[in-house]
């Protein structure tokens, strides 16, 4: 057997992109970067993210605010990303990285299934992700955290599953629901209230914005609807069928009325 770095298991094709980069061009990969003596300079940091189940499948849903320190860095990202055709990602943590890390993780989905001619399980996706996690760890013990939350529908037990991760790549499936980020002890107190069982999808969508709004309440680096500016949570569902991501017409309607509901609430008491 020759050396890897010399000979026919360099060019020996992989199902996997990222050990093909780490084999060939390991300085591409977004963890291999080499950072500069020094503190690490602020950067924007993507906040809060949920994920539930219902009837059929999983939901996720992320708020739009990144937070530099004090600053509200920008209104408008996106942090839940088809990873797949039947998965889906939602980031938090520094945000540059966990983008970089979320393409990377859609090309090697696709890159599996060209090789393999078939989808990879939804566990093999769930753990290929906590394989580049881990392999990000020596940028999160330099303030350079990537904490991902992943959903998809697993056709072979035929119902939606959600995972969560650490910065070390540890990988927990999670039952119900479950959120991440800055706000999530503050989403989690409410999916704990507003979750039950055999939600119905319209449902699961409507307790996710009322997460993320308790969310944005309390934490200041979550960003709840805005009528104003006119954005709204990126809410994903994934079912038998596929992912979709939920209109902003939707989105509208239902914020319009947990805002509603609570000004009523507010006057009644």
């Amino acid at each position: 057997m020759q050396d890897p770095s010399n000979g026919p298991l360099a060019t020996q094709a992989t199902s996997s992109f990222t050990e093909h980069l780490q084999r060939s061009r390991p300085e591409l990969l977004p963890f291999n970067q080499a950072l500069p003596a020094g503190s690490v300079p602020p950067s924007p940091h993507a906040t809060t993210i949920v994920a539930l189940t219902y009837a059929g499948g999983v939901l996720m849903a992320g708020d739009r605010r990144a937070t530099m320190g004090n600053v509200i860095a920008s209104r408008h990202i996106e942090k839940v990303f088809p990873a797949d055709e039947y998965s889906v990602l939602g980031i938090a943590g520094t945000a540059g990285l966990a983008i970089d890390i979320t393409r990377l993780f859609q090309v090697e989905l696709e890159h599996y299934e060209k090789i393999e001619g078939t989808l990879l399980s939804l566990v093999g996706k769930a753990n290929r992700l906590g394989a580049m996690i881990r392999g990000n760890l020596p940028m999160a013990m330099q303030g350079m955290a990537v904490i991902p939350l992943f959903a998809g529908f697993d056709h072979v037990s035929g119902v939606g599953r959600l995972f969560s991760y650490d910065v070390t790549g540890g990988r927990y499936e999670e039952q119900e629901h479950h959120s991440v980020g800055s706000g999530s002890v503050f989403a989690r107190g409410a999916l704990k209230k507003l979750w039950k069982p055999n939600l119905s999808e319209e449902a699961a969508v409507a307790v996710a914005v009322e997460a993320l709004y308790d969310a944005a309440d309390d934490d200041s680096a979550t960003g709840g609807p805005d009528p104003v500016r006119q954005l709204w949570p990126v809410v994903y569902t994934v079912n038998r069928a596929g992912n979709r991501r939920v209109p902003e017409r939707d989105l509208a309607a239902i914020a319009g009325a947990i805002v509603e509901s609570r000004a009523i609430a507010g006057r009644e008491a």
